[in-house]
């Protein structure tokens, strides 16, 4: 049986994160429902109180082919390394200095929208490849590969 998945991630600034991974996978923020010209005109006619109208946020693939990305608002922190993280693919096809050109370009402007730069692996074939570690906005891993 076929399954569909999202991803979730815990936070404490829902839209300002999936704004930023829309940004960085070329996803959108998901659109208000139908009849409503914002999510805050949504949450308003729901009864949402301004303070709680910032619990949750969703980014979508536009052409509907890749999983959702769903952030709910968490009271704590993030406090460890990831144990599962998202590797963007920013250089597909591309070996050597091409590559690592490519995922710097790539790592310069998602540093613009919030990212910050980790660390960078250098290519060691046959089996490594070269990719750039990176933190969103509220210090979640992830690489540019």
């Amino acid at each position: 049986m076929a399954r569909d998945v999202q991803f979730t991630f815990d936070c404490a600034d829902p839209a300002a994160l999936s704004a930023f991974w829309a940004e960085a996978l070329g996803y959108q923020v998901q659109a208000p429902p139908p009849g409503f010209d914002s999510w805050d005109q949504a949450l308003e006619a729901w009864g949402v109180p301004p303070e709680r109208r910032n619990d949750a946020s969703a980014a979508v693939d536009p052409e509907g082919g890749r999983p959702r990305l769903f952030f709910q608002r968490v009271p704590e922190g993030k406090q460890a390394k990831n144990r599962v993280h998202l590797d963007v693919r920013a250089a597909p096809g591309l070996e050597g200095e091409e590559r690592m050109a490519a995922l710097e370009a790539e790592a310069e402007r998602l540093v613009t929208h919030g990212a910050k730069r980790l660390e960078r692996h250098e290519p060691a074939p046959p089996l490594a490849f070269g990719h750039i570690v990176m933190a969103d906005p509220e210090g979640n891993e992830f690489c540019l590969d």
